[in-house]
C-alpha cells in the first residue's frame, strides 16, 4: 500500500527554547512526523531536495542542532546538553509524541542516541552514513585528512579547512573534485564556511553514556542503514556495524555517492527513503 501525496501545508518556522538555547526548526506538510537531522558539516539547508518532496506525504521537521545554522545558544556559563536531549524538547515543544527519524552523518548519531534513550518515540530510523557514538575511527588516511582540517581552522584559514572537509566528506577518498558536482560541493561549502565563522560557546556536549556502540542490540525499531560506496572506510565499517548489531536493520548501498547521498543523487535518495517510509502505512496511527 502506498502513501499518497497531499498539498503541501505552507512552512512553520521559529525558534524552540531548549536548555540555554534557541534551536530553530521548519515544518512542512502533514500527516505522521518525519524528522531530517543534517550532518556536522551542515545545517537544515542540506534537505532542500528532500523537504518539500517529503512533505507531500508527512508532516516534515527539520532543524539546525545546537551550534548550527540559525540556532543560537542563550547563555553558555556552565551549560552542559546532549543532542539527544535537545531534539526530545524540540519534539516535545512540537507536540510530537512519535516520529521516523532520519539522520545523516552526525545526525545518524543523533537519531541512534534519541532512539536509546527515547525508544517509544521511534517509529522507525533511518541512519544515513552515520557516525556511531563510541567508535574510534581506525583509518589512518582519514585521520589525517581530519586532522589537517583542524590545523587549518586553528591557524584560521577557514578557506583551507573548508576545501579538505570537502575533499574528505564531499568527494570521498576515491574521487577528485572535479569528479564532483561543483553544485553539491559549492552547497556544503557556502554551509560550513558559514559554520566556522561561528565562535560562540554552545556549552559542553554530553555524550550518551554508555555509548550507542555498546547497546545496538536494544533497537528494535525497523532501521534502514543507507551508506555511499564512496564515502570513507570508517563510515563503510559503521554501517556493516549498524546492519549487524540492529535487528530488524537492513542496509542499502548507494553507488557511485559519497558521505552525503541526498545531496548527489536526490531522486533515488528520496525514492529510498519514500518506499521504506510507505511499507508503514497501516501501523502510524496504531496504539
Amino acid at each position: 500500500m502506498t502513501i499518497l501525496p497531499s498539498p503541501a501545508v505552507p512552512l512553520i518556522s521559529g525558534f524552540a527554547e531548549v536548555n540555554q538555547a534557541q534551536l530553530y526548526y521548519e515544518v512542512m506538510g502533514a500527516g505522521y512526523p518525519l524528522i531530517l537531522i543534517h550532518a556536522g558539516i551542515a545545517d537544515r539547508r542540506m534537505w532542500d531536495d528532500q523537504f518539500t518532496f517529503l512533505a507531500q506525504y508527512h508532516r516534515v521537521i527539520r532543524y539546525d542542532v545546537r551550534g548550527f545554522g540559525n540556532s543560537r545558544t542563550v547563555e553558555t556559563g556552565g551549560v552542559t546538553y546532549s543532542d539527544h536531549q535537545d531534539l526530545y524538547s524540540l519534539l516535545k515543544f512540537l507536540g510530537v509524541d512519535r516520529a521516523f527519524l532520519l539522520g545523516v552523518s552526525n545526525g545518524g548519531r543523533i537519531a541512534l542516541d534519541f532512539t536509546l534513550a527515547y525508544p517509544s518515540m521511534v517509529q522507525a530510523l533511518l541512519p544515513i552514513c552515520s557516525a556511531l557514538g563510541g567508535y574510534e575511527f581506525t583509518d589512518e588516511a582519514t585521520k589525517q585528512k581530519d586532522a589537517a582540517g583542524d590545523a587549518a581552522l586553528a591557524r584560521g584559514d577557514i578557506a583551507q579547512a573548508v576545501e579538505l572537509n570537502l575533499q574528505l566528506w564531499v568527494d570521498g577518498p576515491g574521487r577528485t573534485p572535479e569528479q564532483i558536482s561543483p553544485i553539491v560541493r559549492e552547497r556544503v561549502r557556502e554551509m560550513l564556511t558559514q559554520l566556522c565563522h561561528r565562535s560562540e560557546d554552545t556549552g559542553e556536549r554530553q555524550p550518551l553514556d554508555p555509548a550507542a556502540i555498546t547497546r545496538l542490540n536494544e533497537i528494535y525499531v525497523p532501521t534502514l542503514v543507507i551508506i555511499g560506496d564512496q564515502d570513507v572506510l570508517d563510515m563503510l565499517t559503521i554501517a556493516d556495524l549498524l546492519a549487524a548489531g540492529i535487528s530488524r536493520a537492513e542496509k542499502v548501498i548507494m553507488p557511485h555517492v559519497a558521505h552525503l547521498p541526498n545531496l548527489e543523487k536526490p531522486e533515488e535518495f528520496n525514492q529510498i527513503v519514500l518506499d521504506f517510509l510507505n511499507r508503514f502505512k497501516g501501523d502510524l496511527y496504531r496504539g
